[in-house]
């Protein structure tokens, strides 16, 4: 029998893959939406729903109740101020470490699903963050991940913790590598800070979920954090270049907007977002996030660990995903 899974953010890209691979499994997902959340989109995933607002200690209570294990994907990754991402990042997972312990006498794992911006891009180019560097987050998106990462360290003698951090997500429903394919199909790269250096790590989701079931389930991932990730650094080349062949495009033409230029447009776009409440694109934080040249981490402790591998080849990962924008009409 199957373990009842509470999941947080199912109805974004990462949950709803997530939560499919669950069912499939035999688990028995339960997933908890906001009140403004889309009902329709959790209806359609005909999972157990549970309403509640993270700031509501009791409905939170009757969410996690009988529950065996919380994966929480939830989150914001855009603000114009500290105190959103607090909201959005910190305050939802203390409050459901709390309503966990609470409510359940042995729970089986609350894992949290941070980010590589928690750590910080890698140093030099030939050397992945491993989990035993220092996080050095350059983001108030990467700092509220930390953040809320050392709440769930400081409840391991408590409940069994597990933190897993995943690079650049992409696959089918994606809509940031999606603004990558549409600029490309027009024949464009365009890059921040020095593109012909810079090198990223991507998961294909399909990966990336089994990996978090994996650290779920280990009893080795008590309290242990994990980068989940496939084992090779992408240039921004490579990933035209793969891309380009898959939409037909012939030649690609790139263009790299200088680091002060990109800096001076994220603290007018900054500026204009906290002048009107909202998130745009661009802010100083995300600028800050896209100059930085090697957005990089190591698989081995996954690997040695948990015994996970990414098994997507970029190529059929980027396949798999343009078939499905051009079927959803998306490219």
């Amino acid at each position: 029998m199957g373990q009842i899974i509470l999941v947080t953010g199912a109805t974004g890209f990462i949950g709803k893959v997530l939560v499919a691979y669950l069912k499939k499994r035999g688990d028995a997902p339960r997933i908890l939406v906001r009140p403004e959340s889309d009902s329709l989109k959790a209806q359609a995933m005909g999972v157990d729903i549970c309403e509640a607002g993270y700031d509501d200690h009791e409905k939170l209570r009757e969410a996690v109740s009988g529950v065996d294990s919380i994966i929480h994907l939830a989150g914001v990754t855009r603000s114009v101020t500290r105190e959103g991402y607090f909201q959005g990042n910190v305050m939802p997972v203390e409050n459901l470490l709390r309503a966990f312990v609470d409510v359940n006498s042995s729970p089986a794992r609350f894992v949290f699903v941070s980010s590589l911006a928690a750590a910080g891009p890698a140093p030099v180019a030939g050397e992945g963050l491993r989990e035993t560097d220092p996080p050095l987050p350059v983001s108030g998106y990467g700092r509220s991940k930390l953040d809320a990462e050392h709440l769930c360290l400081s409840y391991r003698d408590k409940l069994p913790v597990t933190i897993v951090r995943p690079p650049a997500v992409y696959g089918p429903g994606d809509r940031d590598v999606l603004q990558f394919l549409q600029l490309l199909k027009k024949g464009l790269v365009l890059g921040a800070g020095d593109v012909d250096r810079q090198r990223l790590s991507l998961i294909h989701v399909e990966d990336l979920v089994e990996g978090i079931v994996m650290a779920a389930r280990s009893p080795a991932a008590v309290g242990e954090t994990y980068y989940i990730t496939s084992p090779e650094w992408y240039s921004w080349d490579q990933l035209a270049a793969v891309a380009a062949r898959e939409l037909g495009v012939a030649t690609v033409r790139k263009i790299s907007l200088p680091k002060p230029l990109m800096r001076l447009a994220g603290t007018i776009a900054g500026f204009a977002g906290i002048v009107s409440g909202k998130t745009g694109l661009l802010n100083p934080d995300k600028v800050n996030e896209m100059v930085q040249d090697y957005w990089i981490c190591s698989p081995r402790k996954a690997e040695k660990e948990l015994g996970f591998i990414a098994k997507t080849p970029l190529e059929e990962g980027m396949r798999r995903t343009i078939a499905w924008y051009r079927e959803e009409g998306w490219l």
